[in-house]
């Protein structure tokens, strides 16, 4: 070792020494990463079950909030969500209504739209803030629809409206690897809430959500599953995995006695909200193509036993947050002579009505991050 290692070395070591009172307070929040995390991704303390214990105590506190939130949602649809890890509702919308959305959501053009590459798949977003939906006034509607927003509310434990985006998913949009969002994966180690309200039909040609029903259950075999994964830490060969959103194979889910994935093909107009700590993936399209949907998710602090107050001034704030730690992304991208994870794309590049046609990789320079796009 040079004299150059051995003083990055020294830095290093100082510098999570300094920050080990951050890390111990993120262990009471919803960090989940054991290679950022050095108490979270310490092995002997994942050998004494330290992950296990937050896993645990996240679900309790989880359910607590569930029991708050549940005259939220009819009874029938609540037994199904808990039952399966998912809801889904055909036709959510009346006909008209659908119509007119679809046709407002593809005639967006003065709209911010980033993109992320993963793989041979590209996801472009638009956050739908408060300037986006002055000009948008039946996706104003629909975010703000009692009907629609308590169904939310409940499925993530959290008394608050989730970030809603219009999102389209672009499969085999390049020549590349495979699209890392199609091995199942759980989100992280609590519940946490992804809705999709779909534009387009769904089915094998564009990549189907996939679930697996009832993996979000904590059974003594998804803990112990969860045990061997957190002494494997930030060694495990996946590096989503290393940072706290675990990869799990076939064999493991026939370990823990779970069925096998289920593709939901659906037609445009179905609402598919899920509990993404329930194994799931993205399905692989047989062909280039496009997802368009209205996306939705939630997160709260896992180990918060409120369910907490729909504040419209938190909401507008939360887009704030977004699009500064956005535009801080590309200043320090743009820097290093790169693009950002996410970064600002034409709008007709979303909303072209032409079909996607697949193209060899440019050598952009992305910035190397894996952003989960789940």
């Amino acid at each position: 070792m040079n004299h150059h290692s051995i003083a990055r070395a020294i830095v290093d070591g100082a510098v999570k020494v300094a920050l080990l009172p951050v890390y111990f307070i993120q262990l009471f929040t919803g960090a989940k990463s054991f290679s950022d995390n050095p108490i979270i991704g310490s092995k002997i303390l994942n050998i004494l079950g330290l992950h296990v214990v937050r896993v645990v105590v996240a679900a309790a506190f989880t359910k607590v909030r569930y029991l708050c939130l549940a005259p939220l949602m009819d009874k029938n649809e609540r037994q199904s969500f808990q039952q399966n890890g998912y809801l889904l509702i055909e036709n959510y919308l009346p006909e008209e209504s659908f119509t007119s959305l679809d046709a407002e959501v593809r005639s967006m053009t003065d709209v911010e739209v980033r993109q992320c590459v993963q793989g041979d798949t590209l996801t472009q977003r638009v956050l739908l803030n408060e300037q986006v939906l002055e000009a948008a006034p039946v996706c104003h509607q629909l975010v703000n629809n009692a009907d629609f927003l308590d169904r939310l509310k409940y499925t993530s434990a959290r008394n608050n409206s989730p970030i809603f985006y219009v999102q389209n998913i672009k499969s085999n949009a390049r020549e590349a690897s495979p699209d890392p969002q199609r091995l199942l994966h759980s989100d992280t180690f609590h519940a946490t809430m992804k809705a999709w309200l779909f534009l387009d039909e769904v089915g094998a040609h564009n990549g189907a959500f996939t679930y697996v029903a009832g993996s979000h259950k904590l059974t003594w075999k998804r803990l112990k599953w969860e045990y061997r994964k957190s002494i494997e830490g930030s060694a495990q060969e996946n590096s989503y995995g290393s940072r706290g959103s675990l990869r799990v194979a076939d064999d493991e889910l026939a370990e823990m006695g779970m069925p096998a994935p289920s593709e939901l093909v659906v037609p445009a107009n179905t609402l598919v909200i899920a509990d993404t700590h329930g194994f799931h993936r993205r399905g692989a399209a047989s062909e280039v193509s496009s997802r368009l949907e209205i996306w939705a998710y939630s997160r709260t602090n896992p180990f918060n036993p409120l369910v907490g107050f729909n504040l419209q001034w938190y909401n507008k704030l939360s887009h704030k947050v977004i699009d500064k730690y956005l535009k801080r992304q590309d200043k320090k991208a743009a820097a290093n002579g790169i693009r950002a994870s996410w970064h600002v794309v034409d709008s007709s590049e979303m909303f072209a009505p032409e079909p996607v046609v697949a193209k060899k990789a440019a050598n952009d320079e992305t910035a190397k991050q894996e952003p989960e796009v789940a």
